[in-house]
C-alpha cells in the first residue's frame, strides 16, 4: 500500500520526533524532500535480515515489530519501534546486511529515504554526522540501561517501566475518566512477556495483580493504566527491595 503523501498526523508524528526536531529546518527539509512513504497492513514485512540496507527509515504511524528467529523457529520480539522515531541507520553506515526482520504492526506507515539519498544529504549537511553520533549514543545509553534492568530489576518492576513507557508512547486518554488512559498499542501478553525476557504466565501474573491493587484494568482490547503514580511508585518501590 503505497502513497506518496503523508498525511497532517504522520507529518506531524514524524516532525515532532525528540531526535528530528533537533536538526536544523534546512536539514529536516532536504530530508523530507527526499522522502517517499510506504503503508503496510498488519503483519507486513518491511525488512527481513539478511537484506542489503536499501534505505533510511522512520515510523510515521502505527508500529514497527523488530523480532529475530531463535534457533527452534520461534519468533521473538526484540522492540517495538515508535512514531517519530528513525531506524536502519546502522546497516547503511556499515555496509554489512540488515540483522534483524521489521514488521508492522496494525497499520502502519513508514517513510523511507533512498541510501544514496541518505549519503548525498551527509555530503550536503556535515550537522547529520554529529547528530547521528547523538542518536547513537542515546541507543546504546538505552541498551544499558535495558540491559541493566534485566539483571538488577525484579519483573514486577521491569513491566511497570515499561507500561509507562508505552503510556507515553501511545496513550489515548479516556474520554469518561481523565485518570485513566489506555495504552493504544495493541499487544498480546506473550509479546509483552517477550519484550521483558519472561514467560507469559508471569507476567499474567504481574499484571492481575497490578489489577487488584487498581494501578491497571485488564480488557479484551488491551489494558487501561488507571493510576500512572501508582505504577511510577511500583518501579521505584521495587528498586530497593
Amino acid at each position: 500500500m503505497d502513497d506518496p503523501i503523508l498525511t497532517v498526523d504522520e507529518r506531524e508524528s514524524v516532525n515532532a520526533g525528540r531526535w528530528f526536531s533537533s536538526l536544523s529546518p534546512s536539514l529536516r527539509h532536504d530530508i523530507l524532500r527526499c522522502a517517499y512513504v510506504k503503508r503496510y497492513k498488519d503483519g507486513e514485512i518491511i525488512a527481513a535480515r539478511g537484506d542489503p540496507p536499501e534505505e533510511w527509515l522512520a515510523c510515521a504511524k502505527g508500529a514497527v515489530r523488530v523480532s529475530s528467529t531463535s534457533i527452534s523457529g520461534k519468533q521473538i520480539t526484540l522492540t517495538y519501534v515508535e512514531p517519530g522515531i528513525w531506524f536502519g541507520d546502522v546497516a547503511i553506515f556499515d555496509g554489512d546486511r540488515r540483522t534483524h526482520d521489521a514488521y508492522a504492526h496494525g497499520e502502519t506507515t513508514v517513510l523511507c529515504v533512498a541510501k544514496a539519498d541518505f549519503r548525498k544529504i551527509l555530503a550536503l549537511h556535515t550537522e547529520l554526522y554529529e547528530a547521528m553520533l547523538r542518536l547513537h549514543a542515546r541507543r546504546i545509553r538505552q541498551l544499558y540501561g535495558l540491559v541493566e534492568d534485566l539483571n538488577t530489576l525484579p519483573l514486577r518492576a521491569r513491566l511497570a517501566k515499561q507500561l509507562l513507557h508505552l503510556v507515553r508512547s501511545y496513550g489515548i486518554a479516556s474520554l469518561s475518566n481523565n485518570s485513566e488512559v489506555r495504552i493504544g498499542l495493541q499487544l498480546a501478553q506473550e509479546e509483552l512477556a517477550q519484550l521483558l525476557g519472561a514467560s507469559r504466565q508471569r507476567v499474567n501474573q504481574e499484571l492481575k495483580a497490578m489489577e487488584r491493587e487498581e494501578a491497571i484494568r485488564i480488557e479484551p482490547g488491551g489494558l487501561v493504566v488507571r493510576n500512572r503514580p501508582a505504577l511510577l511508585r511500583i518501579s521505584e518501590i521495587d528498586l530497593d527491595k
